[in-house]
């Protein structure tokens, strides 16, 4: 396929299969990834799975990559009042790459101002916060609104991953 993913997770407390199912769905149809974190030690997941960031989130070029995603867990509040998250975001909107997050991640989006008038979804917890940014929240496993992806959690992790290799293709 030749398209590059960044996959941005928690420094600790990622969800596992939220990482680990899009992972192994995009690299099977031959998507690159890198995965960047707020530190290069290896992050934890909640269920103890173990990753080694390549990246740390202020070294990300945007450019690089067709799409940017944020993995959700409990950890993943340390991006949501991140300015380096937030411009991540932006910057993915204005040069039309995909950009996802699925859980609680779609709070970094919302706090980015990239959420506005859109259809998302994401953990039920997150869902009055997503409305004050102006994000139309369905509730729903998966939304798709332009070349936004979102999703609710761990039980979406493999349709969530589904449809960032539909919108890359």
């Amino acid at each position: 396929m030749g398209k590059r993913a960044l996959m941005i997770i928690a420094s600790r407390n990622f969800r596992d299969e939220e990482y680990i199912e899009p992972r192994r769905i995009l690299e099977r149809e031959g998507v690159e990834i890198t995965v960047a974190s707020s530190s290069l030690a290896v992050s934890r997941g909640m269920l103890g799975t173990t990753v080694k960031p390549d990246k740390l989130i202020q070294d990300v070029v945007v450019s690089d990559y067709d799409a940017i995603i944020f993995i959700g867990g409990q950890g993943a509040s340390e991006y949501w009042n991140n300015l380096t998250a937030h411009k991540i975001c932006k910057d993915a909107i204005a040069s039309g790459k995909i950009l996802a997050a699925i859980c609680i991640a779609p709070t970094t989006l919302a706090n980015a101002g990239v959420l506005s008038k859109k259809r998302v979804t994401a953990f039920p917890s997150e869902a009055s916060k997503l409305r004050a940014k102006g994000a139309n929240y369905t509730g729903k496993g998966v939304e798709v609104s332009g070349d936004i992806i979102t999703a609710d959690g761990p039980s979406s992790a493999v349709k969530f991953g589904d449809e960032i290799v539909k919108a890359l293709i």
